[in-house]
C-alpha cells in the first residue's frame, strides 16, 4: 500500500514522502534540505529511505540530497540533462523506473529549467504525478531557462493526462495563484469556489495539495489559455491580439511575473 505524505521545507516547499507501509520503505522527493527527511526518519527508525527522486537542478529542491544519499545509502534519480548531486541514474524522457514495486513515467517538461522532468503513476484507480516545479495548483513555474514555448507544451503534456490524476506539486502556492486566477477570470465561478475553500485552509494553517487535472483544468488559467474568457484578459491586458492558445500563455506568463 502506497501513501504520500508533505514534509514542509523552507518557507513554501514540500517535499514528498512516498511511504510503502507494508514493507516500512520509503523514497524522498526533491528533499531541497535534509533535515525534514532526517526528522521523519528519526521519527520513523524502523523504515528505510531507499531512494531519492529529483526533478530539477534548483536547490531547493536538491541541497539535502548528499547528505541523505551519504546517511541511507539511497539511491538517487535526476534528468539526465542537468546536474544533480550524487545522482545514480539518469533519466529520460519516456523512460519507465519501478519505484517501490510503483511502475512511474519520465515526462521531460522544461519551461521552469531546461531538463526538468516530472513522475507518473498512470493507475486506473487512482493515478498521480508528482511535477515538481511545472505544474502548480492554479499556477505554472517561472521561466527561468526555457522559453514560453517550451513551458506551453510542457503543460499541454500534463494536461492530457487523465482528468482523476492527483497533482503532487512542490511548492504551497496556491492563494497566491488563485489571486491571479481571479484577476484573469473575475466571472469563473469555479475559480471563486476554489478561492474561498483554499483560503480558509491557509487561514488554518492547512496544506492545500494534491490538487488534481479536473481542478486544475477548471481553475488553473496556464492550462485555459483556450479559453476565450481567458485569450480576452490577456488581449485587454497586453492591448494587443492574441491569435493562438500560445501567444495567450505567453501573455498570462509575463503577466503573472508582475502581479
Amino acid at each position: 500500500m502506497m501513501q504520500i505524505e508533505a514534509l514542509p521545507a523552507f518557507t513554501d516547499n514540500y517535499i514528498w514522502m512516498l511511504l510503502d507501509v507494508e514493507r516500512r520503505l520509503c523514497v524522498a522527493v526533491d528533499p531541497g534540505d535534509a533535515g525534514p527527511v532526517q526528522a521523519w526518519m528519526d521519527e520513523h527508525p524502523d523504515w528505510r529511505l531507499t531512494d531519492i527522486l529529483t526533478t530539477h537542478h534548483h536547490h531547493d529542491h536538491v541541497g539535502g540530497v548528499e547528505q541523505l544519499k551519504g546517511r541511507y545509502g539511497a539511491t538517487v534519480y535526476g534528468p539526465a540533462s542537468e546536474r544533480i548531486p550524487g545522482r545514480d541514474n539518469a533519466l529520460v524522457d519516456g523512460q519507465n523506473i519501478r519505484i517501490l514495486d510503483h511502475e512511474l513515467q519520465v515526462i521531460e517538461v522544461p519551461g521552469h529549467t531546461s531538463g526538468h522532468i516530472a513522475y507518473f503513476h498512470c493507475n486506473a484507480d487512482e493515478p498521480w504525478l508528482l511535477s515538481g516545479d511545472t505544474l502548480f495548483a492554479a499556477g505554472c513555474g517561472r521561466l527561468f531557462e526555457g522559453t514560453p514555448e517550451q513551458m506551453f507544451t510542457s503543460l499541454q503534456r500534463l494536461a492530457a493526462l487523465p482528468p482523476s490524476t492527483k497533482v503532487y506539486c512542490a511548492h504551497e502556492y496556491t492563494l497566491s495563484n488563485l489571486r491571479f486566477a481571479r484577476a484573469v477570470e473575475p466571472d469563473n465561478q469555479a475559480i471563486a469556489k476554489r478561492f474561498e475553500d483554499v483560503t480558509q485552509l491557509r487561514a488554518v494553517g492547512r496544506i492545500t495539495l494534491p490538487s488534481d487535472l479536473h481542478t486544475e483544468r477548471a481553475t488553473n488559467p496556464f492550462l485555459r489559455s483556450g479559453e476565450a474568457t481567458v485569450a480576452a484578459a490577456a488581449t485587454r491586458h497586453t492591448s494587443r491580439q492574441l491569435d493562438t492558445p500560445q501567444a495567450v500563455f505567453t501573455a498570462l506568463r509575463a503577466w503573472k511575473d508582475s502581479f
